[in-house]
């Protein structure tokens, strides 16, 4: 992969590996599962404030392929404004400017069919672990017996008891376990988006490279989209096929780097000479966004 820190204009970097194609010969077009075309987002007040502006770029829908996504950017660049507003959550939403399209149709408010984990470990405090889980499902009304079954499922696929820590309260759940309960109440709702605003960084770094690995088994599992954002390059570099990196504020994709996944572990890649060399190039575009002008 290269990257060219000395090119700091909105252009995109060769891909790694080649586009993947929307469809086969012949077959009706797939929409797009998520597509800016110069978005700009304004704060209105008694002094507006712009956090994005012409940002584009488009995410295919990849059949029995979800992606994932990962948006690089210094603190301040609009990262949250673009994960959010793909979320339909206001202030963010909606655009001010340009167009926003899930699925080739205008984003509208929060819906089901997309999932967000914040990194605030939100839970609902007076509910059990598996009550958290089956929340959504409540909502759509299944059955208790269900949706109970169905939440206990998914206390063991995120690595969790169902014996010890199913019928625990969240305040008695480590931080990491407390994420664990958050990606399972988004994702048993089988989400084709999953938006994660820097999920793991609160957590120590031997659970996050353990949480880095359970993401990928979930995700490639679910086949969601998924759109993450990370301060910590390296996390980026694992998890991405598609890394997309931000200008400082306001807001605008610089660069658009693809990445050919190793089927390694998190912790196998940090010992990987061309992992390592990967991370130190975009850590050195990064750094060079981040000059004083």
């Amino acid at each position: 992969m290269s990257v060219d820190i000395n090119n700091l204009t909105a252009t995109p970097v060769t891909p790694v590996n080649p586009a993947p194609v929307n469809a086969p010969v012949g077959a009706p077009a797939r929409p797009h599962v998520v597509e800016f075309r110069n978005v700009g987002k304004v704060y209105e007040g008694a002094k507006p404030f712009t956090a994005i502006k012409n940002v584009s770029f488009t995410i295919e829908d990849r059949p029995d392929h979800g992606e994932f996504v990962c948006i690089l950017g210094p603190s301040g660049c609009g990262k949250s404004t673009v994960m959010r507003m793909i979320a339909g959550l206001a202030p963010q939403y909606p655009a001010s400017s340009g167009e926003a399209l899930v699925f080739d149709r205008q984003i509208t408010p929060a819906s089901a069919d997309r999932g967000m984990v914040f990194q605030d470990y939100t839970s609902f405090d007076h509910l059990h672990v598996w009550e958290n889980i089956a929340f959504g499902l409540e909502c759509r009304g299944m059955p208790v017996a269900e949706r109970k079954a169905s939440a206990l499922d998914w206390v063991q696929k995120v690595g969790l008891s169902r014996e010890k820590d199913a019928f625990k309260y969240p305040h008695q759940l480590s931080g990491g376990m407390r994420q664990r309960v958050a990606i399972a109440r988004s994702l048993i709702l089988k989400p084709r988006i999953m938006l994660m605003d820097e999920p793991f960084g609160a957590l120590d770094p031997a659970t996050r490279l353990a949480m880095q690995d359970l993401l990928i088994n979930l995700w490639k599992e679910q086949q969601s989209t998924i759109f993450f954002i990370t301060h910590a390059i390296d996390e980026a570099c694992f998890l991405a096929d598609r890394i997309l990196i931000m200008s400082p504020a306001p807001g605008t994709i610089l660069k658009e780097i693809r990445i050919q996944r190793s089927g390694k572990s998190a912790g196998e890649m940090q010992r990987d000479p061309e992992f390592q060399n990967r991370v130190f190039e975009v850590r050195e575009f990064m750094e060079k966004l981040e000059q004083p002008k």
